[in-house]
């Protein structure tokens, strides 16, 4: 999931215990993607949170959508607890709005008080965007619409419908994990780009600096990135003490082996689901000897490490390296083997 996905979470939360006008009876809507039919900006999954006076969090298409539910919502429709409504081709009820791509958008909309158990609900989502224990929900639509929280894998769809024993469709299935992470060890030109990239793709981006030199070279730019994190530390030991999750690419980026080794060792010990080190073939094979002579990982630990790293485009400068790395984690998080490329 993106981090605009926790942005949206927070705000929801932040809303519904503190109403603007200081009685707890404000509602907050929430929609999500539920399928995409033909191109659209936002993949199934997505969310936006919105109040009853239109200001909102998040986005469902990019803009004719948005607008359309705001208008509606300022006047008054959408007052059950869970409903679905269809955008595109003359399939969305009342408005007739036609997407720009030709295609289908179906969007549930949910309406959540300041109950408690309904800010416990969101609090739930916010912890396994967190990086905390995935979780399903179960919505069920019509008159005795409900939701029902439980643990989950991770594994499988974002969304599926779920219908019963003759086949008809009762609700949704919707999985919520961990917002996508990337971890940079140490701050270089090459860093810095992969971190604006990684923003823009809606990764949460930490990087982890020790070194002072590097560090007061940063200060004195004064250009922080937006979106991006920046901590005073080993990158080994943020990892070490749970910064990384399954949904979590771990990248090392400065050519000192203080750093990107460190770094590599405990990676290899955490769920990440991309592992990579810049350097050439023959830097590679040396800092795999290092690895498993003074690192202690096995084979299948090094096996794990994708050294060089990125695709091969010929890059050069920085900016191609980062987008060739960038690439790279983006194919494997989306399941696409290289030779499909």
């Amino acid at each position: 999931m993106q981090h605009l996905d926790l942005e949206v979470i927070c705000q929801a939360i932040d809303w519904l215990e503190k109403p603007v006008s200081g009685a707890f009876d404000e509602p907050v809507w929430l929609c999500t993607v539920l399928s995409t039919f033909g191109s659209s900006p936002r993949e199934p999954g997505a969310w936006l949170a919105a109040r009853s006076d239109g200001l909102h969090r998040g986005s469902l298409s990019g803009g004719c959508v948005e607008d359309d539910f705001l208008v509606r919502l300022m006047a008054g429709e959408f007052t059950t607890a869970a409903q679905v409504i269809r955008y595109g081709e003359g399939g969305h009820q009342g408005a007739g709005i036609e997407l720009p791509c030709g295609g289908l958008l179906e969007v549930l909309i949910e309406r959540f008080t300041s109950c408690d158990e309904d800010i416990m609900h969101l609090k739930a989502l916010r912890a396994a965007l967190e990086g905390r224990s995935p979780r399903l929900r179960h919505i069920t639509l019509g008159e005795a619409s409900r939701r029902v929280l439980e643990e989950d894998s991770g594994l499988g769809e974002r969304v599926e419908r779920q219908t019963d024993s003759d086949g008809k469709m009762t609700g949704y299935q919707l999985r919520v994990g961990p917002v996508a992470r990337l971890l940079l060890a140490g701050l270089s030109p090459v860093a810095e780009a992969c971190a604006a990239f990684a923003v823009s793709l809606g990764f949460e981006v930490i990087i982890c600096e020790p070194r002072e030199e590097m560090l007061a070279s940063w200060d004195a730019r004064n250009t922080p990135i937006a979106g991006v994190t920046l901590r005073r530390e080993l990158p080994s030991r943020f990892i070490a003490a749970g910064g990384c999750h399954a949904a979590t690419a771990v990248v090392a980026l400065t050519h000192d082996p203080r750093i990107d080794d460190l770094a590599m060792i405990e990676a290899v010990r955490q769920p990440a689901f991309y592992i990579g080190v810049m350097g050439s073939q023959r830097t590679s094979q040396a800092r795999a000897g290092r690895l498993s002579r003074s690192g202690g990982l096995s084979d299948e630990e090094i096996g794990r490490i994708v050294m060089p790293i990125g695709l091969n485009l010929g890059s050069k400068t920085p900016a191609e390296i980062a987008l060739a790395v960038m690439a790279d984690i983006v194919r494997i998080r989306r399941g696409r083997e290289r030779h499909a490329l």
